[in-house]
């Protein structure tokens, strides 16, 4: 089950992202309104939490944006507000739920499981694009009838590709979500993990292959037969 996490607050989406990966939950963190949008609009995820001081648009925009855009994920919002209109604002843009900080872990743990029970999904242990399987449970890479076993790195990176098939990567995201946002990886640790995934897509013979786009990014792209 993917959550996105929209915080601008390094430490605070850093501690929720571990918190909710130790749960057993995929999270992908964003620091500001435009990538929430970009990115909800683009993923399907299972629950959207929502800081609502955020850079570029603040989080009731990113509500109103996402619901008119048909995005029904479940929202959940956070903020230091305490005011009872903050609150029913939130939730008269299109939120679920409103959660004011600080908050017990207990507490959003159990928001987090109340909000992903309502979508009705079922959790699933892979990812799939094109020809590739990605078992989450193991990070074992499968191509028909053959397999490879990723680094933890490896894991990190090709799933943030994978949970985003159609979209260019920065660099940045890729550093965020494979090493941690206050990490010192620069773009050689990247290029490194890329050229390890570039190899292990060739033993495969996947069609899939990674391309990097100078001063922007990666993406996948998908070859011929």
């Amino acid at each position: 089950m993917q959550i996105l996490i929209v915080e601008d607050e390094l430490a605070l989406s850093n501690a929720i992202k571990k918190l909710l990966e130790q749960r057993g939950y995929f999270a992908d963190a964003v620091y500001d309104g435009d990538s929430a949008v970009d990115y909800a609009t683009s993923v399907n995820y299972s629950l959207i939490i929502l800081d609502v001081m955020l850079p570029k648009r603040d989080g009731f925009e990113v509500v109103r944006a996402l619901r008119r855009e048909g995005v029904h994920t479940p929202i959940l919002m956070l903020t230091a507000r305490t005011a009872t209109a903050d609150k029913v604002q939130g939730l008269n843009c299109g939120a679920d739920d409103y959660l004011t900080k600080p908050f017990d872990t207990d507490e959003l743990l159990a928001r987090v499981g109340a909000l992903t029970r309502r979508t009705g999904e079922v959790l699933v242990d892979t990812v799939r694009f094109e020809d590739l399987t990605l078992e989450l449970g193991s990070a074992k890479l499968l191509c028909g009838d053959d397999s490879v076993q990723l680094s933890r790195k490896e894991f990190a990176v090709l799933k943030t590709f994978l949970y985003n098939p159609t979209m260019t990567i920065a660099t940045d995201t890729l550093i965020a979500n494979a090493w941690g946002i206050d990490s010192e990886a620069t773009d050689n640790n990247v290029e490194v993990y890329i050229s390890f995934l570039r190899k292990k897509l060739k033993y495969l013979g996947s069609r899939v292959s990674i391309r990097k786009l100078q001063r922007i990014g990666y993406r996948l792209e998908v070859g011929e037969c």
